[in-house]
């Protein structure tokens, strides 16, 4: 009868495959066979890499690659030494490697992709190599008690835009806005207040909060290619002239996202905004007040030393892979215009 490898898988011990910068990565590979097997070694190599990769307008390929851990280890057999014979059944052979601090998180986007990966390679003496690999997803925290105090007060705007050309101004439009804070995990509801007084002779004809996502990717030290999205909007209706409106702890929440800038790699950043928008009738231009927004993981403490935010500290481990984005969407998106 001959040989045969019924089964060979790599098995982590996080049946969730997160883990967290620091943390161990232990786990097994498991090899079945049918019959005697003679083998030379099994290997397993540990990787972590950042790459970004996309054509330009001439076509001509646009690369970049950094790596965040790359290791290996051989499991079972010594290079000095003949093949082993391993016996019919089951085989399990366990590894372990500590995480290095400062991983960034898992992402994978349209030009760019973060990824963690185990490969396990079974040799045979004939030359014959059997080979398996397993994903595995990284999150590096960002706890907002640790950020500039800045993150947890209320933000602040306003502007006040003419419409019409220059010769023939048609009024101005007042616009006020405030958030309640400037941080936040996802969850969590961004709290606005604004007010748009139309002290013009135009129409509005609606009012918008956004919430976006940019995504710039960097090759060779230069920002190649950059993508922005509308993650979540709010929207009211039409202001006449003379006329105000206002809105009123209107609530956006924040969807499942990766963090802010992804900490430790230097091919892809991402950052967030709010977008408060006016849109006069006509042929104006929107008006846009633009606030930044910070990502994090950890949501901020109250003054009772208890978490403002939907997750707890101690918990979100557990749980923040339920809302942890492990792919993004191909297709074209709405940007902000």
């Amino acid at each position: 009868m001959s040989r045969k490898l019924l089964k060979f898988l790599i098995l982590f011990d996080n049946p969730s495959l997160l883990y967290f910068p620091g943390q161990f990565l232990t786990g097994r590979v498991l090899v079945e066979l049918e019959d005697d097997t003679p083998v030379l070694g099994l290997y397993l190599h540990i990787l972590g890499e950042g790459c970004v990769r996309l054509r330009s307008r001439g076509q001509e390929r646009v690369y970049d690659k950094e790596n965040y851990i790359d290791f290996r280890m051989r499991l079972l057999g010594e290079s000095s030494q003949g093949p082993i014979i391993l016996s019919p059944g089951i085989h399990s052979f366990p590894f372990k490697l500590g995480l290095p601090l400062g991983l960034p998180s898992t992402f994978l986007g349209k030009h760019g992709w973060i990824q963690y990966f185990c490969k396990a390679a079974l040799k045979e003496p004939n030359g014959l190599v059997h080979k398996n690999q397993q994903v595995f997803i990284v999150m590096s925290p960002i706890d907002l008690n640790l950020e500039p105090p800045v993150v947890a007060q209320p933000f602040h705007c306003e502007m006040e835009h003419k419409l019409g050309m220059p010769c023939a101004s048609s009024g101005t439009v007042k616009c006020r806005l405030r958030l309640g804070k400037g941080g936040y995990i996802p969850g969590e509801k961004i709290h606005i207040w604004a007010s748009v007084t139309n002290n013009s002779r135009v129409e509005i004809k609606a009012t918008e909060a956004i919430l976006t996502e940019t995504i710039q990717y960097t090759a060779r030290g230069k920002v190649v290619q950059t993508e922005r999205r509308e993650l979540t909007t709010l929207s009211r209706g039409k202001i006449k002239s003379g006329h105000k409106d206002e809105w009123i702890n209107e609530k956006l929440v924040v969807p499942p996202l990766p963090p802010t800038n992804l900490r430790g790699c230097n091919l892809i950043r991402i950052q967030y905004e709010l977008f408060f928008i006016v849109i006069p009738k006509s042929f104006n231009k929107k008006i846009k007040l633009q606030v930044p927004i910070l990502i994090a993981t950890y949501p901020l403490r109250g003054e009772n030393n208890t978490n403002t935010g939907s997750l707890s500290r101690s918990g979100s481990k557990e749980r923040y892979p339920t809302i942890l984005p492990t792919y993004r969407p191909t297709s074209e998106s709405k940007s902000v215009k």
